[in-house]
C-alpha cells in the first residue's frame, strides 16, 4: 500500500536544517522481474543520524525507570496513616476537568 502526500500531515518535515536530524530514504523502482516474482528489492535503505541513535537510547533508559517515585508513595503512606494527609479538592477538582477536556479533545 503507497503511501501519498505525508509531506501534507501536520508537523512533517524530512529534512531539518541546522539540527543534525535528518532521516534519508531512499528507493529504487522495481526491476520487470522482481514485479514479476513479488520479490522486494534490496536496493531499499535508511540512513538515522545520531539524533535518532541518541533518541533511541533515551528512550531505553526511561523505559528501564520505574513508573513510581517509592520515595513519594512511602511519603503519602506515612501522612494517610498517621492522619496528617491532607486532600486538596480544589486542585482534584481542576485535574478531573483537564483530564475530562483532553478526552472530549482526542474525540
Amino acid at each position: 500500500m503507497a503511501i501519498d502526500k505525508i509531506s501534507n500531515l501536520p508537523g512533517f518535515n524530512s529534512q531539518r536544517s541546522g539540527e543534525g536530524s535528518q532521516v534519508q530514504v531512499s528507493r529504487s523502482e522495481p526491476t520487470r522481474t522482481q514485479e514479476e516474482t513479488g520479490r522486494p528489492s534490496s536496493v531499499d535503505t535508511i540512513s538515522l543520524t545520531d539524533t535518532a541513535a541518541r533518541l533511541r537510547e533515551l528512550e531505553n533508559t526511561l523505559s528501564s525507570l520505574p513508573v513510581v517515585d517509592a520515595q513519594r508513595l512511602e511519603a503519602i503512606q506515612k501522612a494517610v496513616e498517621n492522619g496528617s494527609y491532607e486532600v486538596d479538592a480544589k486542585r482534584v477538582a481542576e485535574k478531573m476537568l483537564a483530564f475530562e477536556a483532553a478526552l472530549t479533545a482526542s474525540e
